[in-house]
C-alpha cells in the first residue's frame, strides 16, 4: 500500500521534470518502488508500535480492570453493610413509626369519639334551641299581628301597663276601665293621697305611622312618614286632653304610656315639637321604667298618707306604752326595795354565823382535864361518867 503522501510527492517530482519518456517511467517506477518499501516498512513499524501501545494500553485497561474490580467489591461490601445498617436503622425507624402511628391513630380516634359526642351534645342544644327559636318565632309571629291591629295593639300596651301598675301599686290604689262623668273609660286611673283626684293613665299608642316609619322606606317615604306620626301624635295628645282632664274630678296632669323604650328615646330626640306639645297640654308621655318609677313615687306618698291617717291610733298606742312603762317602773323600785330589805337581813344572818363560827372554833380548841378537888367559883362543872370535866365558858358579843 503506497503512502498518500508518498504518491503527492511522486507525482509532483514527476510534474516537475516535465516530461513522460522511458527512462524517466523507468525510474519513476523504481522510485516508486523504493518508496512503497520504505513506506511499507514505516507502515509495518507503526503497525508494531500501535500494536505495542495498544497492549500497553490493554494492560493498564487490565489493570485498571482489575483495580475497579477490587474497588467495586470493595464498594460493594461497603454498600452490602451499610446496606444492612440501613435495613436495620429502617427497620427500626420502622417500627417506631408503626407503633407511634398506632398510638397516634388511637389517641386520634379517642378524640374523634370524644368530639362526636361533644358534637351530638351540641346538635342536642341546637336542636333545642332551634325548637325554642321556632316558638319564639312563633310568638314573635303573634306579636306582629297583634300589633298590626289596633284593638289588640291596645290590649297589649293597656296590658303591659296594668302589669306595671299592678306589681307596684296596693290592691284597692288603682282601678282599670273605671267610667268618668263624660262617659268615657280611661285605660287606668290611680287614687292619690290627702283625697286629691285620681290620676289618669293612657295606654293607647299610634302605632301605625311609627311602623310605616321604621321600615326602611326611601327619604321621601319616611318623611311622609314622619309628619303622619306627629299628627296622629299631636291628634291623640288631644283627644286625651279633652277627654280625661276633667277638672275637679281627675288630676289636670295624665300619661301617655308608651309601650317601648327606644320609640319614648326616639320620641324625645326626633320629635321635640310632640314634646313640647304634650308638655303644654299637661301630657306626660312615659315609657314603662318611667311609669314604674312614677308609680312608686305614688306607692310611697300613699303609704305616708297611711301613716299620718293611722297618727292619732300610734298616739293612743304609744299613750298606753308609757303607762305601762310606769307601772313597770314602780313595780320594779318596789322589788329593789325588797332586795335591799333582804340583803340586809342576809347581812345579819351573816354576821350570826359567823359569830357562831367563831364560838365553834374556840370550843374545839378547849382543853379537858379530870379534876379531884372543888372547882373554883368561877368554873362552872359538868359531870360525866369519866370524871369531872373543868369548862370554862368565856360570853362575848
Amino acid at each position: 500500500m503506497i503512502d498518500p503522501a508518498f504518491d503527492t510527492m511522486l507525482t509532483s517530482f514527476l510534474a516537475r521534470l516535465g516530461g513522460t519518456g522511458p527512462a524517466l517511467v523507468l525510474l519513476a517506477a523504481v522510485l516508486l518502488a523504493v518508496f512503497g518499501l520504505i513506506s511499507a516498512r514505516r507502515s509495518q513499524a507503526r503497525q508494531r508500535e500501535a500494536a505495542v501501545m495498544a497492549e500497553l494500553r490493554f494492560a493498564e485497561l487490565m489493570k485498571a480492570q482489575t483495580e475497579m474490580q477490587g474497588r467495586v467489591a470493595a464498594m460493594a461490601e461497603v454498600f452490602g453493610s451499610k446496606q444492612s445498617e440501613t435495613n436495620q436503622a429502617i427497620n427500626s425507624r420502622l417500627d417506631g413509626l408503626t407503633q407511634r402511628l398506632g398510638q397516634s391513630i388511637s389517641e386520634q380516634t379517642r378524640s374523634t369519639h370524644e368530639n362526636l359526642r361533644r358534637l351530638q351534645e351540641r346538635l342536642a342544644v341546637i336542636d333545642t334551641a332551634q325548637t325554642n327559636i321556632q316558638s319564639l318565632a312563633k310568638d314573635v309571629v303573634g306579636l306582629q299581628a297583634i300589633l298590626s291591629n289596633k284593638q289588640t295593639r291596645g290590649a297589649f300596651g293597656q296590658s303591659r301597663m296594668e302589669t306595671i301598675v299592678a306589681d307596684a301599686m296596693p290592691h284597692g290604689a288603682y282601678q282599670f276601665q273605671a267610667q268618668l262623668s263624660n262617659g268615657v273609660r280611661p285605660d287606668c286611673t290611680i287614687r292619690m293621697p290627702n283625697g286629691q283626684p285620681p290620676l289618669v293613665i293612657d295606654a293607647k299608642f299610634p302605632l301605625e305611622a311609627w311602623n310605616a316609619m321604621a321600615d326602611g322606606r326611601p327619604p321621601e317615604a319616611a318623611k311622609v312618614a314622619a309628619q303622619q306620626f306627629r299628627r296622629d301624635m299631636e291628634t291623640h295628645i288631644r283627644d286625651i286632653a279633652e277627654k280625661y282632664l276633667l277638672p275637679g274630678e281627675t288630676q289636670d296632669t295624665a300619661f301617655l304610656f308608651v309601650p317601648s323604650e327606644s320609640i319614648f328615646a326616639s320620641i324625645h330626640e326626633n320629635f321635640e315639637g310632640v314634646v313640647q306639645r304634650a308638655h303644654r297640654a299637661r301630657i306626660v308621655i312615659v315609657s314603662p321604667s318611667l311609669l314604674m318609677l312614677s308609680v312608686q313615687v305614688l306607692q310611697a306618698l300613699l303609704k305616708d298618707q297611711r301613716m299620718r291617717e293611722q297618727a292619732h291610733v300610734i298616739q293612743g298606742e304609744v299613750v298606753r306604752l308609757m303607762d305601762d312603762l310606769t307601772r313597770l317602773d314602780d313595780r320594779v323600785r318596789k322589788l329593789h326595795g325588797h332586795f335591799t330589805s333582804a340583803q340586809k337581813d342576809v347581812d345579819l344572818i351573816l354576821t350570826s354565823t359567823e359569830k357562831l363560827a367563831r364560838r365553834g372554833a374556840r370550843i374545839g380548841d378547849m382543853e379537858f382535864e379530870a379534876v379531884s378537888g372543888v372547882s373554883p367559883p368561877a368554873e362552872k362543872t359538868v359531870e360525866s361518867r369519866t370524871g369531872q370535866l373543868r369548862l370554862r365558858v368565856v360570853d362575848e358579843d
